[in-house]
Formats: structure tokens, C-alpha cells, sequence
């Protein structure tokens, strides 16, 4: 009865409208990032007919957009002209200096599989995929570029929580355009990496490392880690937000091609959300959870005991619980057994 009390004090009536009304906003930017409106600014001052015709749109739901927006502050607006601000620019343009552009993209992606969740949980089928005005592969590279701008500091500072962790050469599985793979090879300046990921990753890694000094130390290798075996002779394999999108049966099958790839005494280390025995905290990792449900046919989200269960049982040992964090933050270290 006090948790019922405690539940009661924090939801009434009005805070329930308020969330169930939360989508208005979230639609509103999400409609502008798919249009990637805010570029069509360019810096300059524009009419709605202007930005109507740059963002190839109706001019009457163009203005709608533009007033909802102008009405958040995400767009000045003087008389009938608007213009973009300059923190604005700076966070949702495709050059802006902090942008997470690609990461509004990708959550408006989400956004679309978390409207039929209703019907998920009736059917128990993930949600049916709708692709962004931008196409499937324009939405594909807003993930890759989205994992890139949440993960460029965090990776860093992960990594330095991590230290010291040493190793020869680097395996990054399912590495996207390489964030860790720099991140890990920053603190090992004698290392090499390979990266492995999926044949229409592969060209966006190697975008991102061309003209590096990381270049030279990194090999990109394609596959699917679904389906191939994976490149031999590192003493670290990094598995970083990979296990959620799996079922615990994939996660034991990952596991044992990461062992395979390893050499004798090679460690795996395993980014990604934790829970905890309740399955309610992390509150972050509950609702991400809910976004694997909608997104794939088996994945969630796993507590230590299953994450280190599933790891002893591919063939490592020593497993422990070397950071924890909200979200894909929390990492789990094992060696592999000889």
C-alpha cells in the first residue's frame, strides 16, 4: 500500500494528459529533421513559400510547420519571414557544430514503430517499418550517423573508465563508422583494429577514417556477424550495443563466434544496456526495452546475471561487471577460457 500511495502522489489526472500528449512536439521536430528543414535555411532569412519550395513541400502545411516550430522556439519569426537561431543551427543542421541531426532522423524513425506498440503487444510481431520522406537507405545512414553523434564523447569517456584495458589488436564487431574503434585505439597507441560490419556500413567507416592517422591502423572488413564467422586473431573484441536487438539464444550463438575469433586468453567486452533484477531500473533501459519490442523480433533488454550466464556458457570465464550506467553505458569484461 505505501508503493500505491508513493505512484498515487506522482500520477493524477493532468500529469496523465501531459504525457499522453507528449507525441505533438516530438512529431513537430521530428517532421522537420525527416525534411531537414533547417538546412534549407542555409543561414538566411526565408518566406514559408521560400522554405516550401526548398524542402520541395505543400505551402499551406509548410506554414503550419513553421509557426508550430517558430511557437517552440526551434525558428525565429519576424512578420512573415523566419529564420533559424544560431544554437538551433548549430544542433539540427547537417554541419552544425554539435549536431544530432542524424539522431533526430533516427528517433523519428523510432517514433514511427512506437505508434503501433498497441498492436505489437497484441500480436507479438515487431512493428511494421515505415520509411521517412528521405527512403530506407537515407534513413540507414541517419542511424549510422546517429550512433555516431551520441556515442563521439561518450565513447571517450566510457573508454577511460574502462583503463586500463590493453590489448594488441582490436576486433570492433558490428562497428558502424568506427566512434570506438578510435575511441580504443586512442588509448592504445601501438594497436591495430579491424572493423567488422555489414557491406553497406563498410563505405561510411571507411568515409570517416579516410585521411586519418587511424587509417593506416585499421582494416574494414564486411560480413554479417548474423550469418559469417568473424576475422581471427585479436585479444579484444569489442561487442558494443549489439546484444539488446538479440534474442539470448543469438546472444550465445555472437558469443561463441566472438570466442572462435579470439586468441588463447583473448577477452570480449560487452557495451550495452544492464538491468537490474526488477527489470524497472534503469527507467531508461525499461523503455528502450519497449523500443527493441516494437523494432525486433527477440531483442530486449538483459540483466548481469543473463548477460554473464550467456557469456560462460559460449566458453568465457571470469566475468564481471566493469561499468554501470544509464542506457548502453554499463560494460561486461569475460576472458576466454582455453
Amino acid at each position: 500500500m505505501r508503493l500505491d500511495r508513493a505512484i498515487a502522489m506522482k500520477w493524477n489526472p493532468d500529469r496523465a494528459l501531459c504525457a499522453a500528449r507528449g507525441y505533438r512536439e516530438a512529431s513537430v521536430l521530428a517532421a522537420a529533421a525527416d525534411l531537414e528543414l533547417f538546412d534549407a535555411f542555409a543561414g538566411g532569412v526565408l518566406t514559408a513559400a521560400q522554405a516550401a519550395r526548398r524542402v520541395r513541400s505543400n505551402p499551406r502545411a509548410v506554414v503550419v510547420l513553421l509557426d508550430a516550430l517558430a511557437a517552440l522556439e526551434l525558428l525565429g519569426k519576424a512578420g512573415r519571414r523566419y529564420f533559424v537561431p544560431r544554437g538551433v543551427a548549430s544542433a539540427l543542421t547537417r554541419g552544425g557544430s554539435h549536431s544530432v541531426l542524424a539522431m533526430c532522423q533516427h528517433h523519428a524513425n523510432c517514433m514511427r514503430r512506437w505508434a503501433q506498440l498497441a498492436r505489437v503487444v497484441r500480436t507479438g510481431r515487431p512493428a511494421a517499418r515505415v520509411p521517412s520522406v528521405r527512403g530506407e537507405r537515407r534513413d540507414y545512414a541517419a542511424f549510422i550517423g546517429g550512433m555516431h553523434d551520441l556515442n563521439s564523447r561518450l565513447s571517450r569517456v566510457i573508454v577511460g573508465d574502462l583503463q586500463p584495458l590493453r590489448f594488441r589488436h582490436l576486433l570492433d564487431v558490428g562497428g558502424a563508422s568506427g566512434t570506438w574503434t578510435i575511441a580504443l585505439l586512442e588509448r592504445n597507441p601501438r594497436a591495430t583494429a579491424t572493423l567488422f560490419d555489414l557491406p553497406r556500413v563498410i563505405p561510411i567507416a571507411r568515409r570517416r577514417l579516410a585521411g586519418t592517422r587511424w587509417a593506416a591502423r585499421v582494416s574494414l572488413v564486411p560480413g554479417d556477424f548474423y550469418r559469417d564467422e568473424l576475422p581471427k586473431g585479436a585479444d579484444l573484441a569489442w561487442v558494443s550495443a549489439i546484444v539488446h536487438q538479440n534474442s539470448r539464444a543469438q546472444n550465445r550463438g555472437l558469443f561463441r563466434k566472438v570466442r572462435r575469433a579470439l586468441g588463447p586468453g583473448g577477452r570480449i567486452a560487452v557495451r550495452d544496456v544492464v538491468m537490474g533484477e526488477s527489470r524497472t531500473r534503469p527507467v531508461s533501459g525499461a523503455l528502450f526495452a519497449v523500443n527493441m519490442l516494437v523494432s525486433t523480433p527477440g531483442g530486449g533488454t538483459f540483466t548481469y546475471r543473463e548477460i554473464a550466464q550467456d557469456l560462460r556458457a559460449a566458453g568465457f570465464a571470469g566475468v564481471r561487471l566493469a561499468r554501470r550506467g544509464e542506457g548502453n553505458e554499463s560494460v561486461v569484461v569475460a576472458r576466454r577460457r582455453r
